[in-house]
């Protein structure tokens, strides 16, 4: 193998590393956003049943829950 041959097997090899780097980011990325997108749901989940149970306490306060 010459040192031409050599320069671009290692270019290959660097290449291909590279594009499994960006594909491992590119997962990490999405589990990211996954994880943010599911903690925001159970924020607002939260928050409805907060609300829910704000608005029934006010009906048994003033009555109107009878």
């Amino acid at each position: 193998m010459n040192n031409s041959q050599s320069a671009e097997m290692k270019a290959g090899q660097a290449k291909g590393q590279v594009e499994e780097k960006g594909s491992q980011l590119m997962d990490k990325a999405g589990q990211a956003a996954q994880s943010a997108q599911d903690s925001v749901q159970q924020a607002g989940q939260q928050v409805k049943e907060s609300a829910q149970g704000a608005a029934e306490k006010a009906k048994d306060a003033t009555g109107m829950n009878k």
